[in-house]
């Protein structure tokens, strides 16, 4: 039985500057800063098109790891939301969404987040965005949603 929690460590994810972006262990912090921790429940992630944006879903296997993602989005859900998906450990594509307006709804199992702008250009860059997820996502890729430059959820992968 897969674990519904993944730890990962949150310097490498707060700087969007840092290459490669997770790195696993003290070799990505600064000499003598601590590093910080995050435990992030697993989620089934699906990406959709929807009218103005997309929408995209995280389901969790059971009600702690449903609820953990439910606290930290009430934390968080008012920062800036992003996607990282992974391959291998290595960064395939990162999509932050700043063009569009983040509404957070939770569901049972988890929660849906639907990123969306009334601007044309602006519906198109994410779409465009959503897409990539999606593909990245359907070809065994990890991807971690994020608030703010902090993980929520990442997929099983």
């Amino acid at each position: 039985m897969a674990s519904s929690a993944v730890l990962t460590e949150r310097s490498t994810h707060a700087s969007h500057a840092a290459a490669p972006h997770w790195q696993f262990g003290g070799a990505a912090s600064p000499a003598g800063a601590p590093a910080q921790w995050a435990v992030v429940p697993r989620c089934e992630i699906k990406f959709a098109k929807c009218d103005g944006g997309f929408t995209l879903t995280c389901r969790c296997e059971d009600e702690v790891a449903a609820a953990t993602l439910h606290n930290l989005c009430k934390m968080l859900a008012g920062a800036a939301c992003s996607a990282c998906c992974t391959y291998n450990g290595a960064t395939v594509c990162q999509c932050n969404f700043a063009c569009g307006h983040t509404h957070c709804e939770y569901t049972k199992n988890g929660v849906k987040i639907s990123c969306t702008s009334g601007d044309e250009k602006c519906c198109e860059c994410l779409q465009a965005c959503c897409e990539c997820c999606k593909t990245c996502c359907d070809n065994d890729c990890c991807c971690t949603i994020s608030f703010g430059n902090t993980p929520v959820c990442c997929s099983t992968c």
